[in-house]
């Protein structure tokens, strides 16, 4: 492990194109699990795979789906179809909250298309009757899925994205306020931070960079980074700013037109950013739009669950953790633990001590992490990890109540 080093993470705001588009294909799995409840429903049996495009004042949802009747309707030759009332209101709610009504994007102009179709039957099989003798449902898809935590910062996350998260989180709060200047800011930003480590510690930031959207068009970069240095300084807090950080604010200057009419977005573009900021490997799978039967999802979060439970034990000062899937399969196919020279007991022990405190299977995972509920349009937005969990049951996979589970299925 080097010991001394530069690492650099970003992170990007709910008004970028991409994470509008997170936000609108989690909204759709919140509003399907919402109304499976209002409907007796069994929440179990909801599929969801839902993707978004957005661009100029249009936006399309698409993908496959398992519905309550309540979002079905009857068309002119009988046959039930989706009804897309619904998802055009939770589509246009979520853009209206993420703040945009300008002429290129507007919550309440924007052409909105639902081309949601049922499930495929094939796919269905393999996840409603598993492939195997636990009698639990079988993995949605096949895949591999990592899980991460380490002791730089309170959260148990890497420095670099979490304080890159950290700054447009607190911008976003001002700007909802609308006080003074900061309320002229546009719902679109991105922010990198570049941390020094100093004996494999984060040790202060040697660059910080910022690309905010601003609704005045007189603002040049000079007067972005007036608005927004202090909120940078509050959010970075206890992280010391280099004396010589480089600072490039607005670097190409104007930044008026954003959005989707600026440049257009896809749901699951940005999974680093969703995750660890390059600081740990990622399976591939996005997680927004997807219910938790697809493992892309539930399984990474089990995996964030079962690393930050294991660094809070003491166990390590560092953990990955890799879990590979079949689809159909429950259990999984292999479990990996990596330690990077931290720990405390051996991989081997962690390996088997992760198979007697959690049951992972698709199921297991669900029912542990109790998923089965509309808490997903939160998560779409400054990291799916490193969070509070949530009274409502949303970031469940952030508690810390396996660390004496871990503890005494080791020392057994």
């Amino acid at each position: 492990m080097r010991a001394n080093y530069l690492f650099t993470s970003e992170s990007v705001s709910e008004g970028h194109p991409d994470k509008v588009c997170d936000r609108i294909s989690d909204e759709i799995v919140d509003l399907v699990y919402r109304e499976a409840a209002k409907t007796g429903v069994d929440p179990w049996t909801v599929r969801i795979a839902c993707e978004t495009l957005a661009t100029t004042n249009r936006v399309v949802i698409a993908g496959e789906v398992r519905l309550p009747s309540s979002l079905m309707k009857t068309d002119k030759n009988g046959n039930e179809v989706i009804n897309p009332a619904k998802f055009k209101s939770a589509a246009r709610k979520a853009i209206r909250d993420i703040g945009y009504e300008q002429d290129g994007f507007h919550w309440k102009t924007a052409k909105i298309d639902v081309l949601l179709h049922s499930q495929s039957a094939h796919i269905a099989q393999g996840v409603d009757q598993a492939a195997d003798s636990s009698n639990s449902e079988g993995a949605g898809d096949q895949g591999i899925m990592f899980g991460y935590a380490c002791k730089e910062t309170p959260d148990l996350m890497p420095a670099p994205i979490y304080y890159s998260h950290k700054i447009l989180q607190t911008l976003s709060t001002a700007r909802k306020k609308g006080e003074g200047d900061v309320g002229k800011l546009g719902p679109d930003a991105k922010s990198q931070v570049t941390v020094r480590y100093v004996d494999g510690k984060p040790a202060e930031a040697t660059s910080i960079v910022l690309s905010t959207q601003h609704l005045d068009e007189n603002w040049d970069s000079k007067k972005v980074r007036e608005v927004v240095e202090p909120f940078i300084r509050e959010a970075l807090g206890e992280l010391k700013i280099a004396d010589d950080c480089a600072w490039y604010i607005n670097p190409t200057g104007k930044f008026v037109i954003g959005g989707p009419d600026g440049d257009a977005g896809l749901t699951g573009r940005k999974i680093i950013v969703d995750t660890y900021g390059g600081a740990a490997p990622h399976g591939g799978g996005a997680f927004s739009g997807k219910d938790t039967t697809k493992v892309d999802r539930s399984a990474a979060y089990a995996a964030r669950y079962l690393a930050k439970n294991v660094v809070a034990a003491g166990l390590a000062e560092r953990c990955t953790i890799q879990i590979s899937y079949a689809i159909g399969i429950a259990q999984p196919l292999s479990i990996y633990v990596d330690l990077h020279g931290t720990g405390k007991v051996t991989e081997d022990e962690v390996e088997a001590g992760i198979r007697k405190v959690m049951d992972l299977s698709p199921s297991g995972i669900r029912r542990h992490l109790d998923l089965n509920k509309p808490i997903y349009a939160k998560t779409s937005a400054y990291g799916h990890f490193g969070r509070k969990a949530g009274r409502d049951g949303s970031f469940s996979w952030e508690k810390l109540d396996l660390v004496k589970p871990l503890k005494d299925a080791i020392k057994a």
